[in-house]
């Protein structure tokens, strides 16, 4: 389940930061189509690119891993991966876990 899970969050915030690298450069060309100001659309698409840079590091380089590991690294792991998978839950192609799926 965790490998799964692991693979589905990297999807998802791949597509995140594709998503703000996009949403970012279409704002930043004509922010007061959207009644932003220049600075506020440049501030804007750089926290959510870095948001989304955040994560995918997060799942890379700190749970990923860590998964299966033994003792309280694998746990925090594991833990790490279910929260940030949480805001996910409703999405049709979350693996969710199936009764009496212990990993």
């Amino acid at each position: 389940m965790t490998a799964a899970l692991a693979d589905f969050l990297r999807a998802r915030f791949a597509e995140e930061l594709e998503k703000a690298r996009y949403a970012g450069g279409v704002v930043a060309k004509d922010p007061e189509r959207f009644g932003v100001r220049p600075e506020d659309a440049a501030a804007h698409a750089r926290f959510t690119i870095a948001a989304a840079e955040v994560h995918l590091a997060l799942l890379e380089d700190t749970v990923v891993p860590n998964l299966g590991a033994e003792g309280a690294a694998g746990l925090t792991a594991e833990y790490q991966l279910r929260l940030l998978a949480a805001p996910y839950m409703e999405h049709r192609a979350y693996p969710h876990d199936e009764p009496g799926d212990v990993t």
